[in-house]
């Protein structure tokens, strides 16, 4: 690939204690137009980087005085702009997955292969400008893969309607790492909009003007899988009369989005890891491999580790796609977004139906916030669409179709009022309060626990903890695990 007009101006740190291996990327790097400087070690890295601004950095995980990584988490700490790639020995998984967490764009394996090493390169440096500041004015480090697309990436941002905390930390979430290339995987329960929240990690990065190819995993028959994901080439099945991209290669330079990733078949599980880990497919019926470049976001409402520990799920795709998590919490754990949400879909609802946009009685308002609303957003949505389609008014009146509650299970229905709880025999006092609260967590992580067959790894994982939280824990509250050996009890 010829280097372009501006590639000169793009300057490239590489790290690397191996003089030939340094060699190689650097004159690689210098064919493509770049400008190259080097360091054999962290404190070299380190004085490069007081000294200059960079547009990259590469380095090796192992160095003679530490690890890349510590290069990456002194980088983030003083907010610096240049994005990084991490180079580690084959294998390793554990570190390119703690690279990515602490802020790498991407990592290579060893031995590395040029033409990937080129085309990684090229990826991290596309649409960032050189030299470019290291933090906003105001102190905040600024998102430069948002910054050259702001009317996409808050565009998609303003689609997830609400301002509760919790939502808010679901937008914060996926500016902090858009910039990455790391894949996410995208948890809630069904209907909480776990696509708009792909979506907008596509549109806050810098892959934003690429295409983003969406994929329901479970609404692909089996026989066809391969062929859909990869592609296939003209007489290769019956009926294939002609080449066919897969989906991988329609993404390419851009986001691939696997929707109910939890339903794919294991023995196309297998094939998707080879792809994703070599970046690279083969189209049925050729010879052939073709490369790709997609950054993959996967969305869930099942529980993967326990998918995991019941060997339905691959634990190696597992923890290849959970490198970073986003949970959309469900609609019951963010009311206060409610009349929000009702006034974007009415919004919606009457542009469709070329009417004026209907007025929310605090009758129905009231209404609406007594549902259980299990099918999260898009039974509100439902529930609106039916208001709307039976309005005889300005106003709307909520009408509950039996058919439609025995077929929900009257999920549809106000919720019962809770029965008076029975008082407690004796109240803790205020002394044995965090006594009485002890006993309430042991009890729960201790059916946690025993239901996972004392799998700390999935225990925790049910009761939204890590594996570091439920030790702690563990130990704060005397919890015995049956098994002595800890490299058991937590398998992964």
């Amino acid at each position: 690939m010829p280097p372009s007009s501006n590639t000169p101006s793009v300057k490239v740190l590489v790290v690397d204690d191996e003089p030939d291996l340094r060699t190689v990327y650097e004159l690689t790097l210098l064919r493509e137009g770049y400008r190259v400087e080097t360091a054999e070690n962290l404190a070299q890295a380190r004085a490069q980087l007081e000294q200059d601004r960079f547009d990259l950095v590469i380095t090796d995980m192992r160095l003679p005085d530490g690890l890349g990584l510590e290069l990456l988490q002194g980088m983030a700490q003083r907010h610096r702009s240049e994005r990084a790639i991490v180079i580690t020995a084959y294998g390793s998984a554990e570190n390119a997955v703690e690279s990515l967490k602490a802020g790498a764009f991407d990592y290579l394996t060893k031995p590395v292969d040029l033409k990937q090493f080129r085309a990684v390169v090229a990826a991290a440096i596309q649409g960032a400008p050189a030299t470019a500041p290291a933090a906003h004015p105001a102190g905040i480090p600024e998102n430069r893969h948002l910054g050259a697309r702001p009317q996409a990436g808050a565009s998609a941002l303003l689609r997830l309607v609400g301002e509760s905390p919790s939502m808010r930390a679901v937008k914060e979430r996926i500016v902090k790492i858009a910039r990455s290339m790391a894949p996410v995987l995208v948890r809630g329960e069904s209907g909480t909009g776990k696509e708009l929240v792909a979506r907008a990690v596509h549109a806050c990065s810098h892959r934003a003007s690429q295409p983003f190819v969406a994929v329901n995993c479970s609404a692909i028959p089996e026989s066809l899988l391969e062929a859909e994901f990869f592609g296939a080439k003209k007489g290769s099945y019956t009926g294939a009369s002609q080449d066919r991209e897969g989906y991988f290669q329609a993404a390419h330079g851009g986001t691939l989005f696997l929707d109910e990733i939890g339903d794919l078949p294991l023995a196309m599980q297998s094939k998707l890891l080879r792809a994703i880990q070599e970046r690279s497919v083969r189209p049925l019926g050729s010879t052939q491999e073709d490369s790709v470049d997609v950054r993959i976001v996967s969305a869930t409402h099942k529980d993967l580790a326990a998918e995991v520990q019941a060997q339905q799920f691959r634990q190696d795709l597992f923890y290849r796609l959970n490198v970073i998590e986003i949970l959309v919490p469900p609609l019951r754990e963010r009311r206060e977004d409610l009349l929000a949400l009702c006034a974007a879909l009415l919004q919606r609802i009457a542009a469709e139906s070329g009417m004026p946009v209907p007025v929310l009685s605090a009758e129905l308002i009231d209404e609406l916030g007594g549902l259980r609303l299990a099918g999260n957003v898009r039974e509100l949505e439902n529930l609106l669409h039916r208001a709307v389609a039976l309005s005889d008014g300005a106003s709307l009146h909520m009408d509950f179709a039996p058919t439609q509650a025995a077929s929900l299970g009257e999920l549809s229905r106000p919720a019962p009022a809770p029965a008076a709880a029975p008082a407690p025999a004796q109240a803790p006092a205020a002394r044995d309060l965090q006594a009485y609260l002890d006993g309430l967590e042991r009890e729960v992580l201790l059916h946690a626990l025993q239901e996972h067959h004392f799998n700390r790894t999935a225990a925790a994982a049910s009761v939204g903890l890590n594996l570091r939280q439920i030790r702690y824990r563990m130990a704060r509250l005397n919890i015995q695990s049956p098994k002595d050996d800890d490299g058991a009890a937590d398998a992964e």
